[in-house]
């Protein structure tokens, strides 16, 4: 199953868009996303691409700050992109949220993972690199297991404008070190390739 996309009047507010977003009665188990002002809804991931999130999430357990936390559902917005994403991985530090909280400022994580799916690699690839950057998020970890050139991890960094500088590159097997704050080398054989 693939992505499913709900077009918007382009006269429509930031402000209205996530009152849509959070309003609607989406599928049971999808993933619902605003991606350059369109609202995607996707189908829960496959069982690889959760494996692949739960090997990194429970490395980062292990280097992180008490105060800091590793999400797989937390929404982040970047309204000056249109964008309301939930990365498949958010390390940010743990806020004091109301029960009225939706989703929280882009701005305030450390690091997002990504993991494509076959479907809509390109979001991950393209769309979304772009906002996090935008946001200043300082690392962005993309797990593209469908890759041209095969399964790889590819480290971002030194966020500028809404570009980011390629850091690091492993092809599936290989090791992949996250800088500092982290200081975590994970090691992809443990990923699963399609």
């Amino acid at each position: 199953m693939s992505a499913l996309t709900v077009g918007h009047d382009p006269e429509q507010s930031w402000d209205d868009l996530v009152r849509f977003w959070e309003e609607m009665d989406w599928p049971e188990g999808s993933k619902v996303e605003i991606i350059e002002g369109i609202i995607t809804v996707s189908p829960a991931p496959a069982p690889r691409h959760n494996v692949i999130a739960e090997r990194i999430q429970r490395r980062l357990y292990s280097v992180i700050p008490e105060d800091w936390g590793v999400y797989q559902t937390q929404a982040i917005a970047v309204p000056s992109r249109l964008g309301m994403f939930i990365p498949d991985i958010l390390v940010a530090p743990v806020r004091e949220c109301t029960e009225a909280d939706t989703y929280l400022p882009a701005a305030v994580a450390e690091l997002v993972v990504e993991v494509t799916s076959r479907k809509n690699a390109r979001h991950d690839r393209v769309s979304k690199p772009a906002a996090y950057a935008s946001a200043g998020i300082p690392l962005y970890l993309l797990v593209d297991r469908w890759a041209p050139e095969g399964p790889t991890a590819t480290l971002y960094g030194e966020p500028h404008g809404d570009v980011y500088r390629p850091l690091a590159v492993a092809k599936f097997g290989e090791l992949l070190t996250l800088p500092s704050p982290f200081d975590l080398v994970i090691d992809t054989s443990e990923f699963p390739e399609t």
